[in-house]
């Protein structure tokens, strides 16, 4: 399974899309937002894929609230699985404890990944919306059974090349 997830896009919509056009064009079977979403046009779009996806509110979506009976939208922190995976999704960084297999979170607005030796991944994809530095960033997270195989894409702002960095963390199926 290949796991899209972007964060802080805030009200830059048009670089929201790029992320996700991205994403998808790199195989992601689900999209996870991570807050701070800013439009409900990147909601629109995100659910125009076709694919899977959910969403938290961040600290700037007070706004989008009301939508959140409109689509996968959700307060934080927001526990889901995909298939045999737990994951917990937030916006801050206040509820990293380890108690689903990945948890992703948003808010700094910088890439942090922390592969834990009992298998689980914190995940922070940095900034979609390039509002701290002229970049856009985004992670497609493949799944596999022994493995998480992480790529950080990023792109500079007016140009057209993603670049990316990948890692691969040892990944534990399931935690007793």
């Amino acid at each position: 399974m290949k796991l899209g997830i972007l964060s802080d896009t805030h009200k830059k919509a048009g670089r929201a899309r790029k992320v996700i056009d991205t994403l998808v064009e790199n195989g992601a079977e689900f999209l996870i937002h991570a807050g701070d979403i800013g439009k409900e046009e990147t909601l629109a779009y995100m659910e125009a894929t076709g694919l899977p996806y959910v969403a938290v509110l961040g600290n700037n979506d007070r706004k989008l609230a009301p939508l959140t009976t409109r689509y996968r939208l959700f307060t934080e922190p927001h526990y889901f699985e995909i298939g045999d995976l737990r994951v917990k999704l937030m916006h801050h960084p206040w509820f990293l404890s380890p108690d689903a297999d990945l948890i992703v979170f948003g808010h700094t607005h910088k890439f942090s990944l922390e592969c834990r030796t009992d298998g689980r991944l914190f995940l922070n994809p940095g900034e979609a919306c390039a509002r701290n530095k002229p970049i856009s960033e985004a992670v497609l997270l493949e799944v596999r059974k022994d493995a998480w195989d992480v790529t950080h894409f990023q792109r500079r702002i007016k140009e057209t090349m993603w670049h990316t960095d990948k890692k691969i963390c040892q990944r534990v199926s399931k935690h007793v």
